[in-house]
């Protein structure tokens, strides 16, 4: 169907590497949209160590609206910049080679640009877990206690935000702040949708767009993405120090005053209150975030909370100066 005023035109941007297991389903969902207008589907190829690049040559093989384009260096912010380089329309639906979207999330997203008038529109990233650790993650990443309160997390009514999760973009927007800065390994997102809003745009929240995100599956996975969110966040602090609040300031506080007074309850036992309250905290919050769940999940909810918490503390803390400076 020809672009219309109704209808515009949409390009799906997908950044893709080591997604043999998940790719071909990410695309099937993405042509079987609800959407009447015309679509798209531009695949950034990252150097894949699996079969993800046969793959992709078998989802171009089979329909006209998919196509590749080369990402060498693997990084996302350079996949996503690639893929909207080679992208024919002026709409811009980013989605995940491991993203679950419902039929009318591409509908859905173009309806709430016009609606709105925002530069990119976004919404809720709803954790699904599978085994009993991710299910306790997944109870962590939608509470305040978790992540403290970002809309995309835990939800909340339309309206304007800071960030959103994925997006769906104007082209004129992407094109007027230069696009992903690709410094950023993580947190590009985040620092784009700044950008969108120092110059002038609006990042706008519905409840009515909804991707299922599936948890990180061990501690040890899920404490490496923290502490890369937090390193990457003191980036942003550095560069735009007035977009700290406590809500960021909160873990790397929690994680130096936590761990002082441990070293000071070694002298002085009273102080051990401190890390005690912090126990209790997590372990009386990680249950009433887990009502309902298993009792393995609700077991280790107070683990998924402090490994978040932890981690992304001491990323802050530790992130080093010279993290996204250019080389």
């Amino acid at each position: 169907m020809p672009a219309s005023a109704e209808h515009p035109a949409v390009s799906v941007v997908i950044p893709v590497l080591n997604e043999g297991a998940h790719l071909r389903a990410a695309v099937d969902q993405v042509l079987s949209q609800s959407f009447a207008g015309e679509l798209e589907v531009v695949l950034a190829l990252g150097p894949s160590s699996d079969d993800t690049d046969d793959i992709a040559a078998e989802l171009v093989a089979a329909d006209p609206r998919v196509r590749t384009v080369p990402n060498p260096s693997g990084r996302t912010p350079a996949a996503l910049n690639a893929g909207i380089a080679a992208a024919r329309h002026d709409v811009i639906v980013r989605v995940d080679g491991h993203a679950e979207i419902p039929a009318d999330y591409v509908a859905t997203a173009v309806r709430t640009l016009e609606e709105t008038g925002a530069d990119n529109v976004g919404g809720l990233m709803k954790a699904v877990g599978r085994t009993p650790f991710e299910r306790a993650v997944a109870c962590a990443m939608r509470s305040r206690l978790g992540v403290g309160g970002g809309t995309f997390h835990v939800g909340g009514r339309a309206g304007p935000v800071d960030t959103v999760y994925l997006g769906a973009f104007r082209r004129a927007a992407l094109d007027r702040v230069g696009g992903y800065d690709e410094r950023y390994t993580r947190t590009q997102d985040w620092h784009l949708n700044l950008r969108i809003r120092q110059t002038g745009g609006i990042v706008w929240f519905t409840p009515d767009m909804e991707v299922t995100y599936r948890p990180r599956s061990t501690v040890r996975r899920l404490a490496r993405q923290y502490l890369e969110y937090g390193r990457w966040r003191r980036v942003v602090a550095r560069e735009h120090p007035e977009t700290m609040n406590a809500r960021y300031l909160a873990p790397p506080a929690m994680v130096a005053g936590t761990t002082a007074a441990t070293l000071l309850g070694l002298a002085w036992a009273p102080a051990l209150a401190v890390p005690a309250a912090y126990l209790l905290a997590v372990t009386a919050g990680g249950a009433a975030i887990s009502r309902g769940e298993p009792l393995a999940t609700r077991a280790l909810t107070p683990v998924a909370l402090a490994t978040m918490h932890w981690s992304w503390g001491v990323g802050f803390l530790t992130s080093p100066k010279s993290l996204g400076r250019v080389s």
